[in-house]
């Protein structure tokens, strides 16, 4: 049985959420039935006073069956899914009975439906539970009645950010928010709580059931919401480029829902969910954001047969925004920091933003100055090696500059636990010539992060040929201690994420010397669904290290006896640099303007240096080539094995350099838009553009043989 039946001597039903053999509870059939037969008993005792809604589990309602999600094939199959919980829902706030929703933990999804569907929200003080709605980053919508109870409850302008973003909050945030009425300090607490609020509320109804019901800050049809609903399909359009159904289908349940009675507004509510459900962008996030992300956390590239590790003392060797960024993130984490620079006044600096980070955190009510005290003693700044003493990882985060790497392995390697891990932050020199000048490269490793390191959620673990598996245990359990999301790669020039990301800058910069449009080539990118357009995020990099990192390359390169193949990209980005000393963001001018006051502008200088010739290109075109030339590059790092699983390609590309999410990473790409046509697709641009859009052989094969990337 997943739900525990109890009455006290109040006459108090207390229903317990317990699903057998699973550490959550989920909205599934079986709960949803057993609900109805609980029903089914509380209607016809004529002796109830009241009901508790509560949890046996940690979390209180974790929310949908995935697996059932996930499997839906047409818009039926779904609106029958989410119909009998929403039936359910509905017979428990009407049964005339007050009812508490005694929240023990997280209520997420359609656990927090339910809550919604209690008449009283009370909720633990506990900073671990997260309250809200997330169905969005999975393509959906909230469909057990979350569209229609929310907005009435808290207002439409209040409550359309919960939807349409996601966010998940603690519980002091929510009851200020209005999303639970009462917080408890403890079970006992929170159980005595719902028990004196029915007692006091014997007549409780939901608002939306009174006859003198209005929306608070109005209705959406009421004239003061006019111009809201005026600018918001277009503020939404402006931040998805319509790439993500469910925010849409989120407005327009809320909107339409809002014109008509409640239980018609659920029925609205259920047809846009059967739409998403039923539909393409749903799968590919699902795939990715549930199995493929959850099996990375779960361990699915850790090596077995080593027991779970966790670093005591770290080391950082540089303390620029990367080493900084390293030590926040150690530290916050629990772990003890030694920054270490050139001297001393060069690692407080970096110890500096940390302080700036976290004086952000106490200025927004997310930490107290106590907590940050704390925080920021475990970061020790030096200039002396020394200090190194008893570091069981170290990680450098110096220039890549391959001999400046090697002198400060050295130095570190004499005085860092003889068992410990040497990690190396470079973003493209392959780990294993590094490690060659290591005294123990089978404990040497590369953790990439990406910057701003206390943002980006991820660490890209490099594996030298060397790199031993214990060390990689070690690494991989490091990545998870900081909160983190590692993926495993093997050794490679730029590995994986540097590599792709590299196509795409190059895809778009060759754009613009064919005489392609600049601002064309950017609005091209943000419609595919990138995060910022090729021009601008090469700003952010900086030309300059673009540069720096394509002659190093060069050199390497010429060293092995193999000729630097010419990128037009790349001799732009040489131009721009040596020629017109606009080396990006941080020196104030590169592919953008970047004025004191005002918004950064495209420089007006590219419409001369490559002014618009020959045939331009329609947007469809520009997007195939700026999305193909990642895909089919990630699919030669697979061929080549650098990548040896689906989930560590998508979840790279995705929080690596913001491959766009509604199409579920590089690798699900090729599964949505289909392998055969993804193949032909392939082969009509490298027939019109060159050979970077060949397809690899890997990709012929599997269209042969009708297989996906799974």
């Amino acid at each position: 049985m997943s739900i525990k039946y109890e009455k006290d001597s109040q006459n108090i039903a207390t229903l317990t959420f317990d699903k057998p053999g699973s550490p959550v509870n989920l909205v599934d059939a079986l709960l949803v039935e057993t609900l109805f037969k609980h029903l089914d008993s509380l209607e016809s005792d004529s002796s109830l006073t009241g009901i508790i809604i509560t949890s046996n589990k940690k979390d209180f309602l974790a929310g949908a069956d995935i697996d059932r999600l996930y499997a839906i094939k047409d818009t039926d199959e779904a609106v029958f899914m989410v119909d009998a919980f929403k039936k359910a829902l509905r017979r428990l706030e009407t049964l005339g009975k007050p009812v508490a929703a005694a929240m023990n933990g997280s209520a997420l999804g359609g656990g927090y439906e339910l809550a919604l569907a209690c008449h009283r929200r009370i909720c633990m003080d506990n900073p671990k539970i997260e309250i809200g709605f997330p169905e969005v980053t999975l393509g959906i919508l909230p469909a057990g009645g979350g569209t229609q109870r929310f907005p009435r409850l808290i207002g439409v302008q209040k409550g359309l950010p919960y939807l349409m973003e996601g966010k998940r909050i603690r519980p002091e945030e929510a009851l200020k928010n209005g999303l639970v009425d009462e917080l408890a300090s403890d079970r006992d607490d929170l159980i005595k709580k719902a028990v004196q609020w029915i007692k006091d509320n014997p007549e409780a109804k939901q608002p939306w059931d009174s006859d003198n019901f209005r929306w608070p800050g109005g209705d959406p049809k009421s004239p003061n919401m006019v111009q809201m609903w005026a600018i918001a399909p277009s503020f939404a359009n402006k931040k998805t480029y319509g790439n993500y159904p469910a925010v849409k289908n989120i407005l327009s349940s809320v909107y339409e829902g809002g014109q008509v009675d409640f239980e018609t507004g659920c029925r609205i509510e259920s047809k846009y969910f059967a739409e998403l459900a039923a539909g393409k962008t749903s799968k590919n996030m699902i795939n990715t954001f549930w199995y493929q992300l959850n099996g990375i956390k779960k361990g699915k590239s850790r090596p077995d047969g080593f027991e779970k590790y966790s670093v005591k003392k770290v080391g950082i060797l540089g303390a620029g925004m990367m080493g900084s960024g390293i030590a926040y993130v150690s530290a916050l984490a629990g772990i003890d920091v030694v920054l270490k620079d050139v001297d001393m006044k060069t690692a407080e600096k970096g110890r500096a933003h940390s302080a700036e980070l976290l004086n952000k955190r106490v200025s927004r009510g997310k930490m107290t100055e106590e907590k940050k005290g704390e925080i920021l003693s475990r970061i020790k700044a030096t200039g002396k090696a020394q200090d190194l003493d008893g570091c069981d990882l170290v990680i450098e985060a110096v220039f890549e500059d391959r001999n400046l790497k090697a002198e400060v392995t050295a130095e570190a390697e004499k005085y860092m636990l003889p068992d410990g891990v040497f990690a190396s932050n470079t973003s493209t020199l392959p780990i294993t010539g590094l490690a060659e000048k290591s005294g123990r490269p089978q404990q040497f490793i590369g953790l990439h992060f990406f910057s701003p390191v206390h943002r980006m959620p991820l660490v890209e673990i490099i594996v030298g040929k060397k790199t031993g598996k214990e060390t990689l245990a070690k690494a991989f359990d490091y990545v998870l201690q900081i909160k983190k999301t590692p993926i495993v790669v093997n050794d490679s020039r730029g590995f994986y994420t540097s590599r792709v990301f590299r196509t795409y800058t190059m895809e778009g910069l060759g754009l613009l010397t064919e005489g392609q449009d600049p601002a064309t080539i950017e609005a091209a990118s943000l419609k595919a669904g990138m995060p910022i357009g090729p021009l601008a995020v090469s700003d952010e990099v900086s030309l300059s290290l673009m540069l720096h990192i394509s002659e190093q390359t060069k050199k390497d390169l010429e060293e092995e006896g193999v000729k630097m193949p010419d990128v037009p990209g790349m001799k732009l980005v040489e131009r721009m640099v040596n020629e017109y000393e606009r080396a990006g963001k941080k020196a104030g001018k590169g592919f953008y303007d970047y004025p004191e006051k005002g918004e950064k502008r495209l420089w007006p200088g590219l419409w001369d240096l490559y002014p618009a010739r020959g045939k331009q290109y329609s947007q469809e075109e520009m997007i195939d080539r700026i999305l193909f030339v990642q895909v089919l590059e990630t699919i030669r790092c697979y061929e080549e094995k650098v990548l040896t699983t689906t989930a560590d390609a998508n979840i790279g590309s995705i929080f690596g350099w913001g491959f766009p999410p509604f199409k579920g990473g590089t690798l699900q790409f090729v599964n949505d838009y289909g392998v055969k046509e993804f193949l032909n697709r392939s082969k009509e641009l490298a027939d019109e553009y060159g050979e970077r859009f060949n397809p690899p052989e890997l990709l012929v094969k599997m269209a042969d043989k009708n297989e996906k990337f799974e």
